[in-house]
């Protein structure tokens, strides 16, 4: 008796240290240059335009975003 119950334990405690799958799943990302329809987009950009969105992109890394530009020489 006193083995059965040992041998019942032990099963219990090794299979309670088994590691599940962790697969993540079917998420499926938007693109980044879909974007947002709302009122907080900025003006000359159209959700899901992609050349819009490239357009953006370059306008911000010249103008305001980018401190070496910006810096007094």
């Amino acid at each position: 008796m006193k083995r059965m119950s040992l041998i019942v334990l032990s099963v219990a405690a090794l299979t309670a240290c088994g590691e599940k799958a962790q697969t993540l799943g079917t998420k499926n990302d938007a693109t980044a240059y879909s974007g947002a329809a709302n009122s907080f987009v900025e003006a000359g950009w159209t959700a899901g335009d992609k050349t819009s969105w490239e357009q953006q992109l370059r306008a911000r890394g010249q103008y305001g975003q980018d401190d070496h530009s910006r810096a007094p020489k």
